[in-house]
């Protein structure tokens, strides 16, 4: 999938084909390895949050406030990259 490909999907709002990508991606060319690639790095974090700890509620709101779309962007993957390896179950190397 080309980068056109991709503007195209984006320009007729066909999400189908962007989480095909994604999925794809995730799963290094496996779209249900993909798919549970996401859900791992749901279920880490969850298993973080379950007894509700205490956490920098203010750093979370101000870099939601004050940083850009595109680096929100980066961090959401970032972050998604950092709780896969939680997860032990790692099949990619991380890089963006």
């Amino acid at each position: 999938m080309s980068l056109p490909y991709l503007k195209e999907a984006i320009e007729n709002g066909d999400q189908e084909k962007l989480i095909r990508y994604v999925r794809l991606h995730f799963g290094d060319g496996n779209e249900e390895a993909g798919r549970k690639e996401i859900d791992k790095s749901w279920i880490e974090a969850l298993k973080l949050l379950l007894d509700s700890p205490e956490t920098d509620r203010e750093f979370i709101f101000d870099t939601l406030e004050n940083k850009s779309p595109e680096t929100l962007a980066h961090l959401y993957f970032s972050l998604h990259f950092h709780l896969l390896k939680r997860s032990g179950e790692w099949i990619h190397d991380g890089n963006l």
